[in-house]
């Protein structure tokens, strides 16, 4: 049925008013902002960056505009930082104006601005992230017990692979489980008592939310999450994934609080909730149920996804370079022989360590980082930034600028090995980010790495069902993460 045509035209003029009107507010807003392209009103710069790929479309931008230069995703401008210098002058050298979570939708609008990783109330990110490190270091990380309680999963998991019998298999489960496990125990405890179907909830709900949020329709819900939470699409999977978790993790904790016993914590949970009743008096602490719930999904991600993704990853990788395989295990041999390896071991690995460290540098694993937002203004490559305009830290310029490392688009141990064969630390490996609000348990990621590698390639050859230059080691989707696509692998045993 045809509108009547005052109808027409009353329309007309209201939608006008509305683009120009948001058309005005992005010109006045962007006036002091670094060069970017031209956004169109409402829809941002979204012809530039909505395809799906926004990673490589914000690097093209960055040739044409310079390491430092703004966007619009959706009508949120948005300042994104290229290159080691620049990206090291955000997280490092004026790190406390940058300290602040940006927006990151998908989290923000199911978080609620809570939880150790999200929050961007500074105050309680402080408590949180004090409180962690304080615990986690009361709970042994760093030590030998933790140390034990990894190889432990991890010498299982190579007495399953070897019942398997050289099949050809995908690895992501076999070696999901393992890790999940320990990082399920450290937050609630009772390792043995840990059902099978949970860990497979957990895995399969965190992996869910991973790729859905790194795929075109996380991207696109993440520039208009104002609209697309209403519209059904592949991207409701990422609540419906966080809602299982929550509901999990309150199940846990509520069975924690019926065996609490505060003279012995036994794990993160039990610490957490002695610190609720220690703060139930203080009205403004950041120590409560909701905090607790979302800093335990959080760590989920922190501590599961991200270091399964990496773990999955690496194998791939380093199968598609049969001689770097023959060289740490050439390694293993001499430094370890057939007893179990132990962390200390690195010390006297310098090879494996700086395959460990390529490993992280080529797969590149959160792109983007996490959005910053600044604390204060502040001045950046000439431009002076607003107080609380986001940033994006492009954490794939600095592990592949040709100014810090020779070979950086390729897989090559040698980025971290000086002439003489010796390891060689490069300040621009931040895979994880840096600064204050980078990842806390980075020296977990280190061991568990480690022991995951060395413990495989002491025990296994690995073996692809495709020939080798056949094996793509592309990521299959590539935004918040890059996740490598499905691969097969026989592990042969030594």
């Amino acid at each position: 049925m045809d509108l009547p045509v005052d109808i027409t035209v009353f329309l007309i003029i209201v939608l006008s008013i509305l683009f120009l009107y948001f058309g005005v507010k992005t010109f006045w807003t962007q006036r002091h902002l670094p060069p970017g392209p031209t956004p169109l009103p409402l829809l941002g710069n979204v012809l530039e960056v909505g395809g799906g790929d926004i990673v490589n479309s914000l690097m093209k931008l960055s040739k044409k505009y310079g390491e430092v230069f703004t966007v619009y995703l959706g009508s949120r401008p948005t300042v994104v930082v290229t290159g080691y210098t620049m990206v090291k002058e955000v997280l490092l050298d004026k790190g406390d104006d940058f300290l602040s979570r940006g927006d990151m939708p998908s989290w923000d609008l199911f978080f609620d601005n809570s939880g150790m990783i999200f929050t961007k109330n500074m105050n309680e990110w402080r408590d949180l992230r004090r409180f962690s490190l304080t615990t986690l270091r009361e709970m042994g990380f760093g030590k030998r017990n933790v140390e034990s309680l990894i190889q432990e999963e991890f010498q299982n998991l190579v007495e399953e692979l070897r019942e398997i019998k050289e099949s050809f298999i995908d690895p992501r489960m076999n070696i999901s489980r393992a890790h999940c496990k320990v990082i399920l125990s450290i937050m609630f405890g009772n390792r043995q008592e840990i059902e099978q179907k949970d860990i497979d909830m957990v895995l399969r709900s965190l992996h869910e939310t991973f790729m859905v949020i790194s795929s075109p329709w996380g991207q696109i819900f993440e520039m208009f999450p104002g609209v697309m939470k209403y519209i059904p699409g592949h991207h409701q999977k990422i609540f419906q994934s966080l809602g299982r978790l929550s509901q999990y993790a309150e199940e846990k904790v509520q069975m924690n609080k019926k065996t609490l016993d505060p003279d012995n914590p036994g794990n993160y949970v039990d610490y957490f909730l002695l610190k609720i009743e220690k703060e139930k008096v203080n009205p403004h602490s950041s120590f409560c149920m909701k905090t607790l719930l979302a800093s335990t999904v959080q760590i989920f991600f922190a501590a599961v996804e991200t270091m399964i993704t990496t773990m999955i990853y690496s194998l791939l990788v380093v199968m598609k370079y049969p001689e770097v395989i023959a060289k740490v295990q050439k390694e293993i041999e001499h430094v370890i022989g057939r007893r179990s390896p132990t962390v200390q071991d690195r010390n006297n690995m310098p090879y494996t360590e700086a395959v460990l460290h390529e490993m992280q540098r080529f797969i590149d694993l959160i792109p983007m980082g996490a959005v910053r937002r600044t604390t204060a203004e502040v001045t950046l490559n000439g431009y002076t930034l607003p107080k609380d305009i986001n940033v994006i830290t492009m954490l794939t310029s600095v592990l592949k600028d040709p100014t810090c490392f020779n070979y950086p688009t390729e897989f090559n141990p040698e980025n971290f090995l000086n002439d003489k064969g010796e390891f060689q630390r490069n300040s621009a490996f931040m895979p994880l980010s840096a600064g204050k609000r980078m990842c806390l348990g980075e020296t977990v990621v280190r061991m568990v790495l480690f022991l995951f590698l060395v413990n495989v390639l002491q025990n296994f050859d690995l073996k692809s069902p495709v020939p080798l230059e056949e094996l793509d080691i592309t990521p299959i989707v590539s935004g918040l993460g890059n996740v490598p696509k499905p691969y097969k692998v026989a592990f042969i045993p030594r």
